[in-house]
């Protein structure tokens, strides 16, 4: 029997959001952070191993439009991304307690449901795991079988802290747009070069109507 998934993704308060895009995007910055979650939300809950997706916000504006594709949403305390990340995974034990929980970060614009289910199940092989970012710096995906102790180490160079950790990196070839998090504008370059999802897509069209950006036709509405 194949392990179905709790996914927790944490958004910020929209002010505190992408704060290094601020220059290129300007006014739409905090446009550009719903587009970006409202993306990783979708194609998450479009992933078959994906039971729920549970949002933890304070910001009603990120809120709103994250239930309105399926997401539980609960409210952040307020005490870090970390706190934010165990107060969504006791949400999802709650509710299922015999599901897997993972913490997958917001800001995946390009995130491919098929790539995700790929990471999934290499995850599902140990009793904690994580994919690294695409600098091999920090964190996308960290994930814990049924039962197991959720402790995520997100923040900084969080990649060397769930090493330190014992949880199992996760090198399987084919799942760049799980690895592909976009905090800076060289990041979203090299997201649009992959291809993003239907909402960044259109926040980035706006933004740069030259750039002929598109959303691929694979990717979920």
């Amino acid at each position: 029997m194949s392990i179905r998934w709790s996914l927790v993704i944490p958004v910020k308060t929209l002010v505190a959001a992408k704060t290094r895009l601020a220059a290129a995007t300007g006014p739409h910055r905090t446009r550009l952070a719903v587009a970006v979650a409202s993306d990783t939300v979708a194609a998450a809950l479009s992933c078959p191993p994906v039971a729920r997706v549970i949002v933890v916000t304070a910001d009603p504006a990120a809120a709103g439009p994250l239930a309105a594709l399926g997401a539980d949403v609960v409210p952040d305390p307020d005490r870090g991304l970390n706190t934010a990340l165990r107060t969504g995974a006791a949400h999802a034990v709650r509710v299922a307690p015999g599901d897997a929980v993972g913490a997958l970060q917001a800001d995946l614009p390009t995130l491919r449901p098929a790539e995700l289910a790929v990471a999934l199940e290499a995850a599902a092989e140990f009793d904690q795991a994580f994919v690294p970012d695409a600098l091999d710096v920090g964190t996308t995906f960290y994930g814990v079988r049924p039962g197991r102790p959720f402790a995520p180490r997100f923040g900084g160079e969080s990649r060397a802290k769930h090493l330190a950790g014992g949880a199992k990196e996760l090198g399987v070839p084919g799942i760049d747009s799980v690895r592909r998090d976009v905090d800076t504008p060289d990041d979203l370059r090299a997201a649009i070069a992959l291809g993003l999802g239907r909402h960044t897509a259109a926040v980035v069209a706006d933004l740069w109507p030259d750039a002929g950006v598109t959303a691929p036709p694979n990717r979920p509405a």
